[in-house]
């Protein structure tokens, strides 16, 4: 059995080796090969193509790796010919997964695509798409069960596989005082982004914050969980703030969360992957003038954390584009650490939203889903 995945930014990585595991589990013979990272590298599978420099934020930004993108798009459907898989899984990154699922489709190969892009906040025409080319769509989200039930497409909810993945295995008081960090002292840990564009826009207004926090509460630490496969020099500017006490973490994100008593993050999966340590979060996330000028009027929700769409309302404050700055991430991150109501109410919300994500198992359930929909290609095949 052949099984190719795509996968493009660090949060697909992530998933894609949670999946790669279980379906070694279930199909040991299986090759797995196709685009991603460290993590389905890690799980045993054959990366023929590597996302890093081609994983930006933005309409304008994205332009600058069109050719990069295209040549990689090109060398993975030759290789699909070649070796026609049983499957194809693409996994989220919709702008070049939706343009190679399109291209392998002439193929016969079936596809089954995990962690469904964002079409009811994002550029909802895109169903269209993927009613045309996908023959089972695996969610992650309850919601959206729903939403692709209404367009006639095969879904299956499977639960949210950080349910899994997001464990600590250190507790606080070690974690911090292995980092030189005071147990005791109030800890905030900083989440700023996973792609280098998005870094290095949100990375300086987050080191503005840090002694704005500092004079309100003297004894404040800040612990930094750097994004994997991103080099050290981009957090750099988090070491040159003298006025704050910060250490980098490395391959430590969930034990910096469980760790801290809040947290800043970039939007994106690292509010999920707080809200399972049930952490009040500041989330925050500026992209450019232009990018955020041609895209708001195709955005279809008022909130952005997925925290906030999976609960419902707004449980946690969004600082996005010109609400971005430090005094509002200093306001809100200082108000969490002082209103010990507010911090505990929120942690309740948060619990609330971990229990809608789905029991422990989900890269289990995707895994059996996809190797149903392969096995059911090699019948028909071989009849």
């Amino acid at each position: 059995m052949r099984i190719m995945i795509s996968c493009g930014e660090a949060s697909g990585d992530l998933y894609a080796g949670a999946l790669a595991a279980e379906l070694r589990r279930r199909a040991p013979s299986a090759e797995i090969f196709g685009f991603g990272g460290q993590r389905l590298r890690q799980a045993g599978a054959e990366v023929v193509g590597d996302f890093e420099g081609l994983t930006v934020t933005g309409l304008t930004e994205a332009l600058r790796v069109l050719p990069r993108s295209y040549a990689m798009l090109r060398r993975l459907v030759a290789l699909a010919r070649e070796r026609r898989p049983d499957v194809f899984v693409p996994i989220d990154f919709p702008d070049f997964n939706f343009r190679l699922m399109a291209a392998l489709r002439p193929l016969g190969i079936p596809v089954v695509y995990y962690v469904s892009p964002q079409l009811w906040a994002w550029r909802p025409t895109r169903m269209a798409t993927m009613k045309a080319l996908v023959d089972r769509v695996l969610v992650i989200f309850p919601f959206e069960e729903t939403l692709y039930q209404e367009a006639g497409v095969p879904v299956q909810f499977v639960g949210h596989p950080l349910v899994d993945i997001a464990l600590s295995e250190q507790p606080r008081s070690a974690f911090l005082r292995d980092r030189g960090l005071i147990p005791g002292a109030p800890t905030v840990a900083l989440l700023p982004g996973s792609r280098p564009n998005e870094l290095r826009r949100i990375a300086p207004i987050i080191v503005e914050a840090l002694p704005l926090i500092g004079e309100k509460l003297p004894d404040v630490q800040f612990v930094v969980a750097c994004a994997p496969s991103l080099p050290d020099a981009l957090f750099a500017p988090f070491l040159t703030e003298r006025r704050a006490r910060v250490v980098l973490v490395h391959d430590r994100t969930d034990d910096a969360l469980a760790a801290s008593d809040a947290v800043v993050t970039a939007s994106g999966t690292a509010t999920v992957q707080a809200a399972l340590h049930e952490r009040p979060m500041v989330v925050v996330y500026r992209l450019s003038p232009l990018t955020y000028l041609i895209g708001k009027p195709f955005v279809k929700v008022d909130t952005y954390a997925m925290t906030n769409l999976v609960a419902g309302r707004r449980v946690v404050p969004e600082l996005i584009q010109s609400d971005f700055t430090p005094e509002r991430v200093a306001a809100e991150t200082v108000a969490f650490l002082t209103d010990r109501e507010r911090h505990a109410r929120t942690r309740e919300a948060l619990r609330r939203v971990r229990e809608k994500l789905g029991t422990r198992g989900a890269s289990g359930r995707a895994a059996e889903a996809i190797l149903e929909v392969a096995r059911t290609r090699r019948g028909a095949t071989s009849a």
